[in-house]
């Protein structure tokens, strides 16, 4: 096989396996790869919170959503809930609904399908052991699918969900305002809002600026008409 045409054939390849990644942010291309950035269905708005459960960062979220009656989804990291399983249980008690994030937060690009299987695979296990509870929705870390992911994802019977506003919470430069602001503009039902419960891997207390953003949202949700609604 002539040099030339095994690197074209590689950088198709590669080319191929990395497609679904810029979906986050490029619309279009979640559609074409059927990667929900919202829910039609939803009368309401959708909460999702990424990354935990995190020792303080998550009890402080749910003591906002507690007071203002407000459902949620947490996107479990299975390497957390090891360490907090009665955390993830809670979560379930406080009536808000649980998802599949990862078991170790790495970009799935740099995973062979084999990783991936078994990263999703023991951190759904995980998960269904702490919470009692089987999760049916997936978001992956940093939002980037692989194609062999995606295959992974769907063979398994998962729903992929992305997002439709994000309040950029993991940055050191965010502030409450700035999180409230970003993950409410242009606000409609069926919005999936991304944020974090947890700073284990993003700049160090970002949770804080989450909690300190939560009841802004949740007032400008109300002043919209909107009310927070379970992805289920």
């Amino acid at each position: 096989m002539p040099a030339r045409f095994a690197w074209a054939l590689a950088a198709a390849g590669a080319a191929a396996h990395a497609a679904p990644a810029a979906a986050p942010v490029v619309p279009g291309l979640a559609a074409g790869f059927g990667l929900p950035t919202r829910l039609e269905r939803l009368q309401g708005v959708a909460l999702t919170f990424d990354d935990g459960p995190h020792p303080v960062g998550t009890p402080a979220v749910l003591e906002v959503l507690a007071a203002a009656r407000a459902p949620a989804t947490f996107f479990l990291v299975g390497e957390q809930v090891e360490r907090q399983p009665s955390l993830a249980a809670e979560i379930v008690a406080e009536g808000h609904d649980i998802a599949l994030h990862c078991r170790r937060h790495r970009n799935l690009l740099r995973l062979t399908p084999r990783q991936i299987r078994d990263d999703l695979d023991r951190a759904a296990a995980t998960i269904a052991d702490a919470t009692g509870r089987a999760p049916l929705l997936h978001r992956p870390p940093y939002g980037i699918f692989s194609a062999s992911g995606l295959r992974i994802v769907r063979r398994r019977g998962w729903e992929p969900l992305l997002w439709s506003r994000w309040g950029r919470d993991w940055a050191a430069s965010a502030t409450a305002g700035s999180i409230a602001a970003r993950a409410t503009r242009n606000l409609r039902a069926g919005d999936v809002i991304l944020l974090h419960d947890s700073d284990a891997y993003s700049s160090p207390d970002s949770w804080r600026r989450t909690v300190a953003s939560l009841p802004l949202i949740l007032e400008r949700l109300a002043d919209l008409g909107l009310a927070a609604i379970r992805t289920d």
